[in-house]
């Protein structure tokens, strides 16, 4: 019983450290949208708790196997006081393709300095966000592509076909009014699929996409070939 409660303590602790460390740092976007013709991007970091953070950042490639990624951020470790705010500054250091869109990851986290106790955890939030490198020769938006999308239906999951050189990240899709769950995005010149819910017999699409600065877009329509 004894070890059961102090089980459940540092349950209830951790949980609670991770509540605050979440509440403690606020990063300035939920995705970085770097143009081609800027030689860095800034990236603020606010941290309006009362406790200082340790801030550790990198940027990693979108899959394991890729090539390292051709970014350096700085700095890359850093102490961010009590009421501070810092801006850190995403510097392309290598070629990427320029004829379209490059997605990589670029993760920060937060660990808040705590003085030692006895049955407390001391926990670490990672938050990783979208770092999206656009040509200079891009001039549009994704929004501006959704009329290029092409959907289909490939047994039962909706597939997605997108011609463009952007990535298109969706809010939300649904199909005869009911939404497809885990729709993430489709990368340029590629196509992904969606598991479509149970029943759907429906050719009607709706989608939503999501914007540079991480709004929502217009609802478009489309059909099912």
């Amino acid at each position: 019983m004894k070890m059961l409660s102090r089980a459940l303590a540092a349950i209830l602790l951790m949980s609670a450290a991770v509540s605050g460390a979440q509440a403690g740092v606020i990063i300035g976007g939920t995705r970085v949208v770097y143009q081609g013709n800027k030689k860095e991007v800034p990236l603020s970091v606010n941290n309006p708790d009362k406790l200082a953070y340790l801030i550790q950042s990198w940027i990693d490639a979108p899959t394991p196997d890729a090539a390292k990624a051709p970014f350096i951020i700085t700095p890359p470790l850093y102490r961010l006081d009590a009421g501070q705010q810092n801006e850190m500054r995403i510097i392309r250091a290598g070629q990427l393709a320029e004829n379209k869109e490059s997605l990589f990851w670029l993760n920060i986290k937060s660990i808040p300095s705590v003085a030692k106790r006895d049955n407390t955890i001391q926990i670490a939030v990672k938050t990783r966000i979208k770092l999206i490198y656009r040509p200079e020769s891009l001039t549009s938006t994704p929004e501006e592509q959704a009329a290029k999308l092409q959907w289909s239906r490939a047994g039962n999951s909706i597939q997605v076909n997108n011609p463009t050189p952007y990535y298109i990240n969706f809010n939300e899709i649904a199909v005869g009014g009911i939404r497809v769950e885990d729709a993430t995005f489709v990368a340029p010149q590629s196509s992904a699929r969606f598991a479509l819910p149970s029943g759907v017999n429906s050719t009607a699409v709706n989608f939503k996409i999501i914007n540079d600065y991480g709004g929502i877009g217009d609802s478009h329509s489309a059909s099912l070939r």
